[in-house]
């Protein structure tokens, strides 16, 4: 049995090199984006649905099932996927924080004043920051071996940022962020 550990360890270990490797270049994108409707098309909350189930639990609670698997390797496995959502967040930040930015632009730019879509703005980023806080205190202390985390807030509010900067956007921007 503990060949198939080693199987699972190994079969598992490019998946987590090429996830890492994917989430660095997509955080290596520059700072500003044409704000077109293919751009927005681009920022599918789809990228990050990864991260709502990496740190569930599931695959540590297979691997302690598996004869031969040790808390040591727990211990090495927790902070490589810590490190994976790490970076994950720290794209869904660049994304949540340039689809804001853009709508706060397009608002700005707007001939009729939208009162509601300045309060919808506001209430995005005040989710947003609670769910990711509430992210980062819960990778916290998986990495200690302490519960789960549960990301789909976090990209739910991403989501729902985008749609909101899909309805606003004319059929024609120009480039603006």
């Amino acid at each position: 049995m503990n060949s198939v550990l080693t199987v699972s360890i190994a079969g598992t270990a490019p998946l987590v090199i090429a996830v890492a490797a994917l989430v660095r270049r997509l955080g290596s994108e520059t700072s500003t984006l044409p704000v077109t409707a293919e751009w927005i098309d681009e920022l599918s909350a789809d990228r990050y649905r990864p991260m709502i189930r990496l740190l569930d639990g599931r695959d540590i609670q297979f691997l302690r099932a598996q004869p031969g698997f040790t808390r040591a390797m727990e211990s090495d496995l927790r902070p490589r996927r810590c490190q994976i959502m790490r970076d994950y967040l720290r794209c869904l930040d660049l994304d949540f924080n340039r689809v804001a930015t853009a709508l706060g632009l397009l608002m700005v730019q707007s001939e009729q004043e939208r009162p509601q879509a300045t309060a919808a703005l506001m209430e995005y980023r005040l989710r947003y920051e609670a769910a990711s806080a509430v992210v980062r205190a819960r990778l916290f202390l998986y990495r200690w071996g302490i519960g789960t985390v549960d990301a789909a807030p976090l990209v739910r509010v991403f989501d729902a940022i985008r749609v909101e900067l899909r309805q606003v956007m004319p059929s024609a921007v120009p480039a603006c962020a």
